[in-house]
């Protein structure tokens, strides 16, 4: 299954970290800081996605920067309201898209620690 979610570009990674992370210094990393990192976090576990435009001001997944939008990930959304960390009382299939999504930022990201009190890893 992790096959096809191999980048088509080598990516070389660090290895993972589990440093705790607050919620407030997430948010910090929104990508609107130019000294600070951009960070996105999946069932807890913060990815550094700096290098990627996309999670940027204006890129068209900034709504996930500097938050654990793993219930917006799971439903395939955008919408603000749905960039949270709450996942646990979805159906299947959509706990199933939300682990190829983690399986996808783990092969191209970072992993920079894991936010401290999360209870869905």
């Amino acid at each position: 299954m992790s096959e096809r979610f191999t980048p088509k570009v080598p990516v070389q990674l660090d290895p993972p970290k589990d440093d705790p992370i607050t919620v407030e210094e997430l948010s910090k990393c929104d990508g609107t800081d130019p000294n600070r990192p951009t960070w996105v976090a999946i069932k807890g576990i913060v990815f550094d996605v700096s290098k990627n435009s996309a999670y940027g001001p204006e890129g068209s997944y900034r709504v996930f920067a500097g938050k654990d939008p793993s219930r917006a990930l799971a439903c395939s959304s955008l919408k603000p309201e749905d960039c949270r960390p709450d996942w646990y009382d979805l159906e299947d299939k959509e706990k199933t898209v939300l682990d190829e999504w983690f399986t996808f930022f783990s092969k191209r990201y970072n992993i920079v620690g894991k936010v401290k009190d999360a209870t869905n890893y």
